[in-house]
């Protein structure tokens, strides 16, 4: 019953990407394409390789590809938003963290090569002072998680 009503709130073709995305990303979608270009080449000597024959395979392809571009962006751009969502989340609530970083998808191309710069002297500073090899430790990460839970 719930699912019903979550999927009544999520738009008919944010549900259909959904979906074509997961289906047409299985083994079974490629086993099922690979089958049909094999049919079709098989098929080559019957029909005396015609422009028909070839035409088939080339306009069904097209039309294929031109739905499918739409259906990948729709999915990828959902995706793209949640993964946003949760940095911005990260950095809300880390208090080291500069919140001028909250929706920095935003700004200009300019501003993020300015960024862009400073992260990366920061990052090969960093190197010259840290050994990679001595990152956090699975303990250290597992107190945080208990200190986080007693917060909330």
């Amino acid at each position: 019953m719930q699912q019903q009503e979550a999927n009544k709130k999520v738009p008919l073709f944010e549900r259909f990407a959904g979906k074509a995305v997961s289906a047409t990303g299985s083994p079974w979608a490629f086993i099922i394409a690979f089958f049909v270009i094999i049919a079709w080449a098989v098929t080559g000597p019957l029909f005396g390789f015609s422009d028909t024959w070839q035409l088939v395979i080339n306009t069904g392809t097209t039309i294929v590809t031109f739905l499918m571009v739409f259906i990948i962006q729709k999915s990828q751009n959902k995706d793209s938003k949640s993964i946003q969502l949760k940095l911005n989340e990260l950095i809300a609530c880390t208090k080291t963290a500069s919140n001028r970083l909250i929706d920095v998808e935003s700004i200009s191309e300019e501003e993020l090569n300015t960024l862009h710069n400073f992260y990366s002297k920061l990052a090969e500073d960093t190197k010259h002072h840290l050994d990679i090899r001595k990152s956090h430790s699975i303990d250290e990460a597992m107190e945080k998680s208990k200190d986080k839970l007693k917060i909330q």
